[in-house]
């Protein structure tokens, strides 16, 4: 299982950013800026690798299953 931040929008965030340096704008001077968007991974292959059960309760949940 995997959770972690959409790095499909965390490109296009730093996509920006780098576009705004380019620009002009001083780095110290742009917020501090964290994922808003984030993915819940589940890999059946290697939990039953590892011997594990994922309840289907977390299978419903999760944006992606990899069989």
């Amino acid at each position: 299982m995997s959770y972690g931040e959409n790095s499909d929008d965390m490109s296009r965030r730093a996509a920006h950013l780098v576009d705004t340096i380019l620009k002009g704008a001083k780095p110290g001077d742009l917020p501090v800026e964290q994922p808003t968007k984030f993915d819940f991974v589940i890999n059946l292959k290697t939990a039953k690798a590892l011997g594990l059960t994922v309840p289907d309760s977390l299978l419903r949940r999760a944006g992606e299953v990899i069989q």
